[in-house]
C-alpha cells in the first residue's frame, strides 16, 4: 500500500509542477535567458558627486563568455549613457582622475589588455601603454599625472636538464615541466607560471611604464600617499611564504625609487591599505592568525611610518574589508557582511560602526553570495552595486548619512523581469532551530512562480560552499532556475557560515562536516512542516563546501530521493596532497599532516561512509578543477558504481572550480541537476530517514 501510495503522490507532484509551469507558458525563466543578463559591477563616482561610472556585463552568445563595456549614469537618476563601444572588447577598472575630468580603464580593443585614459570634455581616447601582460588595479596619483598598476613580469623557467636542440620542422611534443614549488598550479590558471607581480607607474600622458618593486614576491594593489611621493601596497614577501599563505604585511615604496619597506611585523593577515586625507594615518585590515577555519577581519590603523598600530574594531565582530577614508579623515567606510546581507558602514576611530548601506551584491550571477563594491566621493555620496532576490546587480547611489535614502539608478534587467516578463519564484526568509543544540540558523525559501500553498511541491536543498562563506536574499539564476523547474528550493546559513560572528563560524572549526548536518535537516523539517512540500520527493545538491555536505548527507540518511554532488572533496586525505590549498588546509582545517592523524581525516571524509548510501547519485566536476581535483568527485563515483547504487558521472570540459565561469557550463550544471531529479521523481520508495 505505501508503495502505491508513494507512487500517487509522486505522480500528482510532477502533474501539479507542470501545470503551474504550463500555465506561466512562455513566462518562465528558462536556460536560454541566462545570455540575456545583465548587471553592473565596480561602480566608480566621480569626485564631484555627480556621475557614476561603472562595468556593465553581458554574456556573449556567440563566443560562449562575458563581455563587459562601461557607461556613465548620473548619480541624481537621470542620463545615462555607454563610455565605451561594444563589439568583442573587455573594459574593466574605471578611475576618475583627482579633477573628474579624465576616466582610465583597462580595454582589450587594440588586441591585448592595455591600459587607455578617456578625456571627457573632448571625447578623445587614448591608448597610454604597450605592456606585454595585463595591467590591473589602476590608481591615479594625487596630481594626476600618473597611473600605479599591477603587472605580471616574466622570468627564466627553472630546468635541471638541456636537451640537444630539435631538427627544423621536428615535433617533440609540448615541453616537460618541472617545479619544485609547493604550489605549482592554481584554479582557474592553470601552471603557475614563472615570474611574480610587481607594482608599476606610468604617466598619465602615455609612455614607457618604470617597475617600482621586484623579486621573488607577488605584490598587491598600489595606493598613493596624498603627497604623490610613497606608495603602500599589501604583500606576503616572507621567504616561504607559501607556508604562511596568510601572512600579508603592509609595505610602502618610494615613488622616486629605492627599498620597499615593511610596515606590519605580525603574525596574520594585514591587507588592503588606505591612507587618510592628511597622509598621517594607515587604515587596514587583518587578525592575529590563531591557526582557527575561521577568523573576524578586523579594521586597524597605524601611523604612515608603521608605528603605533592599534585595532580600531575589537568587539566589531563581523569581517570588515575594502575600506576607505571619509573626505575629512574622521572615519572609514567599510563592507562587512551582516547575517545574509552585505553592507557598507561607517566605522568611526574609536570603533562605533554605523550601517549606511544594505543589500550590496553582484559578485556571483549563479548563486546568492555575497560581493559587490563600492565607492565614494568628496562630495559626500555613496555608489554601490545593489542586488535583490528580483534582479542582478545594478548601479545604487546614496548620501553618506545614516538613513539617507537608496536610489537605484539603473535597471539593466527589466525587459526581461519587468512587468508583463519572466516570471520568478518568491524568497521568504526563514529562521530554525537546530535539532542538534536548538541553535537559530537562518534560510530563504523560494517558491515556484504559480505557487499554490494548497498544493505538495518537490523540494530541492541546495548548500553552499565554502564552507566559510554565506548565503543571502541575493539573486541566484541557478537557484531561480530550479524554481522554474517547479521545485521549492531551500538554501541556508549552517554553522560554518559567515557573517553571524566568529563563534558560529568556528562551529564546524576541526569538526566539519558535523553538525552542519543537523542544522539541514532541520530546515528541511521546518519547510515540510509548513505544509506545501511532498516528504517524499525531496532532493539535495551542492558544490565544493555543499558538494562535501551533499556526500556527506546520503551517507547518513536515505530521505533524499536523489542527489548531486558538484565539486566535492571526497577524502580528506587525498585532497590536502592534490588541491592547490595543501598547505592551507592542512594548517587551517587540521591540525597536522594526514600520516600522522589519518584516522581524523578519515572520520570527516564523505568516502568513509559510502557504504550506506543508496541514494542515486550524479557527480558533476570539472575537467581542471585543482581546487578540490576531479578525482575527488571520481572516487566517490567509483565507489557507488562497485556497490551498484544508481550513479552518474558528468566532466565538464575546460572547467575548473568555478564550473560556471561561462554561460553554457552554468546551463550545462543546471540541466544535468534537474535532468537528474526528474529522472528519479516519482518512482520507487523512500526508505525510512536514516540517523547517526
Amino acid at each position: 500500500m505505501r508503495t502505491l501510495m508513494s507512487a500517487l503522490c509522486a505522480a500528482c507532484v510532477a502533474a501539479v509542477s507542470l501545470h503551474a509551469q504550463d500555465s506561466l507558458g512562455n513566462h518562465r525563466f528558462a536556460l536560454r535567458d541566462i545570455f540575456d543578463l545583465q548587471w553592473a559591477a565596480d561602480p566608480r563616482m566621480s569626485p564631484d558627486g555627480r556621475q557614476i561610472v561603472y562595468a556593465r556585463s553581458r554574456y556573449d552568445i556567440m563566443k560562449d563568455r562575458e563581455r563587459s563595456i562601461l557607461w556613465l549614469v548620473n548619480a541624481d537618476g537621470g542620463e545615462q549613457r555607454p563610455l565605451t563601444s561594444g563589439g568583442d572588447r573587455n573594459e574593466s577598472s574605471p578611475r576618475w582622475s583627482p579633477d573628474g575630468g579624465r576616466i582610465a580603464y583597462v580595454s582589450n580593443a587594440e588586441g591585448s589588455s592595455e591600459i587607455h585614459v578617456r578625456w571627457l570634455a573632448s571625447g578623445v581616447d587614448g591608448v597610454i601603454t604597450h605592456v606585454e601582460r595585463s595591467p590591473s588595479s589602476l590608481e591615479w596619483s594625487p596630481d594626476g599625472k600618473w597611473i600605479a598598476f599591477m603587472m605580471f613580469v616574466s622570468e627564466p623557467a627553472k630546468s635541471l636538464v638541456t636537451l640537444p636542440a630539435k631538427p627544423d620542422g621536428a615535433d617533440w611534443g609540448p615541453p616537460t615541466r618541472y617545479t619544485d614549488a609547493l604550489v605549482y598550479r592554481r584554479d582557474g590558471s592553470g601552471d603557475v607560471p614563472s615570474g611574480h607581480v610587481h607594482v608599476f607607474v606610468v604617466s598619465a600622458d602615455g609612455g614607457a611604464p618604470r617597475q617600482l618593486t621586484n623579486g621573488a614576491f607577488n605584490d598587491g594593489a598600489p595606493v598613493w600617499s596624498p603627497d604623490g611621493k610613497t606608495i603602500f601596497f599589501s604583500a606576503n614577501r616572507h621567504p616561504d611564504s607559501d607556508y604562511m599563505p596568510l601572512n600579508t604585511e603592509v609595505y610602502s615604496v618610494p615613488v622616486a625609487g629605492g627599498e620597499v619597506r615593511e610596515l606590519t611585523k605580525r603574525d596574520g593577515p594585514d591587507n588592503s591599505p588606505a591612507i587618510s586625507p592628511d597622509g598621517r594615518l594607515v587604515a587596514y585590515t587583518g587578525f592575529d592568525d590563531h591557526r582557527q577555519g575561521y577568523q573576524v577581519t578586523h579594521l586597524y590603523v597605524m601611523n604612515a611610518d608603521g608605528s603605533s598600530p592599534r585595532e580600531v574594531t575589537p568587539d566589531f565582530d563581523r569581517d570588515l574589508f575594502a575600506p576607505s577614508w571619509t573626505a575629512d579623515g574622521r572615519g572609514i567606510y567599510a563592507m562587512y557582511d551582516d547575517r545574509g546581507d552585505t553592507k557598507v558602514g561607517l566605522v568611526t576611530l574609536d570603533g562605533k560602526v554605523t550601517p549606511l548601506v544594505s543589500h550590496v551584491g553582484g559578485l556571483d550571477i549563479g548563486r546568492p553570495y555575497p560581493g559587490g563594491s563600492y565607492s565614494t566621493s568628496r562630495a559626500g555620496r555613496i555608489a554601490f552595486t545593489e542586488s535583490d532576490p528580483d534582479h542582478p546587480a545594478d548601479v545604487a547611489a546614496t548620501g553618506v548619512r545614516a538613513g539617507s535614502p537608496a536610489v537605484r539608478l539603473t535597471r539593466l534587467n527589466d525587459g526581461m523581469f519587468g512587468a508583463g516578463g519572466k516570471a520568478l519564484g518568491a524568497v521568504q526568509e526563514m529562521h530554525v532551530k537546530s535539532s542538534f543544540d536548538q541553535r537559530d540558523v537562518e534560510g530563504w525559501v523560494i517558491t515556484p512562480p504559480g505557487f499554490d500553498a494548497s498544493h505538495k511541491y518537490p523540494l530541492i536543498l541546495e548548500i553552499h560552499g565554502g564552507p566559510y562563506l554565506d548565503y543571502g536574499d541575493r539573486w541566484s539564476a541557478e537557484l531561480q532556475q530550479y524554481a522554474a523547474a517547479g521545485y521549492v528550493v531551500l538554501y541556508m546559513n549552517p554553522r560554518g557560515s559567515t557573517s553571524y560572528g566568529e563563534t558560529f563560524g568556528n562551529l564546524i572549526n576541526h569538526d566539519y562536516p558535523d553538525h552542519d548536518y543537523d542544522d539541514l535537516m532541520s530546515g528541511v523539517d521546518a519547510v515540510i512542516a509548513k505544509g506545501f512540500v511532498d516528504p517524499d520527493n525531496l532532493y539535495v545538491t551542492g558544490g565544493s563546501g555543499g558538494g562535501v555536505l551533499t556526500a556527506w548527507i546520503v551517507g547518513h540518511t536515505h530521505r533524499f530521493r536523489a542527489a548531486v554532488v558538484q565539486k566535492p572533496v571526497i577524502n580528506w586525505y587525498s585532497w590536502v596532497l592534490t588541491a592547490d590549498l595543501s598547505e592551507f588546509g592542512l594548517t587551517y582545517w587540521f591540525t597536522g599532516a594526514p600520516w600522522t592523524q589519518a584516522d581524523t581525516y578519515m572520520k570527516y571524509s564523505p568516502i568513509s561512509y559510502v557504504g550506506n548510501v543508496t541514494t542515486p547519485t550524479m557527480m558533476i566536476t570539472g575537467d581542471v578543477d585543482y581546487r578540490t581535483p576531479s578525482s575527488e568527485a571520481e572516487q566517490f563515483y567509483a565507489a557507488l558504481k562497485l556497490r551498484k547504487v544508481p550513479a552518474a558521472l558528468v566532466r565538464v570540459p575546460n572547467a575548473s572550480h568555478e564550473i560556471s565561469a561561462t554561460p553554457s557550463h552554468m546551463m550545462v550544471k543546471i540541466a544535468y541537476v534537474l535532468a537528474w531529479f526528474k529522472k528519479w521523481q516519482g518512482t520507487g520508495t523512500q526508505n525510512a530517514v536514516g540517523q547517526r
